[in-house]
């Protein structure tokens, strides 16, 4: 047998090695998870972002093989929702595998490079809970910490505000920060993007906790939407002292949504409000305050990264 055939087989071993249930759609449902249900608006977009997540995983999981041809059909907008659970089941099958299959690493590649901060955030809803190795790439070994806020997002999406609470009243450290940030983007699910909702629970949380959750509201808002414009700008007074987190927030998500190609209108205007600037002029910022940090897997480089695009976003206008 050609070596290139025993890969073959070995892949196909390690395939079959992989539970491939489809997830329900109702795993979606805000009443099933106990989330906000007074805002349908705001609910039916968040929903359908839920739904293209299982989609994604599923897509992944009944057809591995030609997953960047599946994940194509995906509307484009959706498109990242679905590759962030792709990368869930790809990380699921890293772990079934030892890491034989590589498959966050494929799904990184080609296509998938286009959504890299949230193949990294669906490998986290896999890996970081049980603080296993986060996926650490040749081709962004920065990107890797992004996994923490997949796995606090993971964590409140399925276990609602108490899992939230849990989270921020755990002892403080570096890990601890990144992932309260995750809990903070689920947040803006939980509540249904309802703002004032979402700062009396951030109030109602330790302080040391509330600057992170803030940042993940940011990131939810600006990549999520389900927001108007009133309500966007209430959010910068609501966030009140934390509000450089906020802004840092949502340069993540317009960095993420740039880099995809795909920009809804949602993100121009929450970059607008919020920022005072065009998409353009932010993804530049997220680029060139990371550079000389994209070679480091080390979570400090992360944290900077985060850092500095705070004091730069202190005061956009």
């Amino acid at each position: 047998m050609s070596q290139k055939s025993a890969q073959t087989a070995s892949q196909q071993k390690d395939l079959k090695a992989m539970p491939r249930l489809p997830l329900p759609m109702r795993m979606a449902d805000f009443q099933r998870r106990g989330f906000r249900l007074d805002r349908p608006a705001s609910r039916a977009i968040l929903e359908q972002h839920a739904h293209s997540f299982l989609t994604g995983f599923n897509l992944a999981a009944l057809h591995w093989r030609d997953r960047h041809e599946v994940l194509a059909g995906v509307p484009d907008p959706e498109r990242g929702f679905a590759y962030e659970g792709a990368a869930m089941f790809a990380s699921q099958l890293d772990l079934c595998t030892a890491g034989r299959a590589r498959a966050v690493e494929k799904l990184l590649a080609g296509p998938g490079d286009r959504y890299i901060h949230l193949i990294h955030v669906g490998a986290g809803w896999t890996l970081a809970p049980m603080r296993l190795p986060l996926p650490r790439l040749p081709r962004a070994p920065l990107m890797r910490w992004l996994a923490l806020d997949g796995a606090g997002f993971g964590e409140t999406f399925f276990g609602g505000l108490p899992a939230l609470r849990r989270r921020a009243r755990r002892p403080v450290s570096d890990r601890w920060a990144a992932t309260v940030a995750g809990s903070g983007r689920a947040l803006w699910f939980v509540e249904s993007a309802d703002v004032d909702g979402i700062a009396a629970v951030i109030d109602d949380q330790p302080p040391a906790a509330r600057p992170h959750l803030w940042s993940g509201v940011g990131l939810a808002c600006g990549y999520a939407g389900a927001a108007d414009g009133d309500e966007i700008d209430r959010l910068a007074t609501l966030a009140a002292g934390h509000l450089p987190y906020l802004r840092q927030g949502v340069t993540f998500a317009v960095g993420a949504r740039a880099r995809s190609g795909i920009v809804p209108p949602h993100t121009e205007e929450v970059c607008r409000r919020l920022l005072g600037t065009d998409v353009h002029t932010v993804h530049r910022w997220t680029t060139e305050t990371s550079r000389d940090l994209e070679s480091s897997p080390h979570l400090a480089a992360y944290l900077e990264w985060k850092s500095r695009l705070r004091a730069l976003v202190a005061d956009p206008r």
